[in-house]
């Protein structure tokens, strides 16, 4: 997809309308469509590699990246999006790619752990991470928590 800009930066590397975007985003997605009345600011920003996509200057895929023992022992990525606008486009699956392959580069290891929805099992699956078994509510979403090793 030519129309398609794909960004990853430090949070000192953001700009402020770069980081009010990605914060927006974050809101249209997990507190406004999910429902769920969280404190998205979580002081993890600022530790964070943000990825994300732009389409015409709106973010329509977004994640955050993390080194090791940061959220957990290994790197992990958190925050997963894709607009509802953009979701017939197979961004997650880029999205992921380049996540990944952002780890291995920058962080020289292909451990990671994510926090996955129960309904994206199968597509977390697909890139290689499995089940730790760990299972619990986060506002109210079932989640498990699953390896790249």
């Amino acid at each position: 997809m030519k129309d398609i800009v794909w960004k990853i930066k430090s949070f000192k590397e953001l700009s402020s309308q770069e980081l009010y975007a990605i914060l927006k985003v974050r809101q249209e997605v997990f507190i406004v469509e999910q429902t769920c009345f969280y404190l998205d600011a979580d002081s993890y920003d600022q530790k964070a590699l943000h990825l994300w996509a732009e389409k015409e200057g709106q973010i329509v895929a977004y994640c955050r990246i993390f080194n090791e023992g940061i959220k957990y022992p290994e790197t992990s990525i958190g925050r997963v999006l894709t607009h509802p606008s953009a979701r017939n486009l197979s961004l997650g699956k880029t999205l992921m790619s380049f996540a990944l392959q952002a780890i291995e580069t920058q962080f020289k290891t292909r451990k990671c752990r994510i926090s996955a929805q129960d309904y994206l099992l199968k597509f977390y699956s697909s890139f290689g991470f499995t089940d730790t078994g760990k299972k619990y509510l986060e506002d109210d979403i079932p989640h498990t928590e699953m390896v790249r090793n």
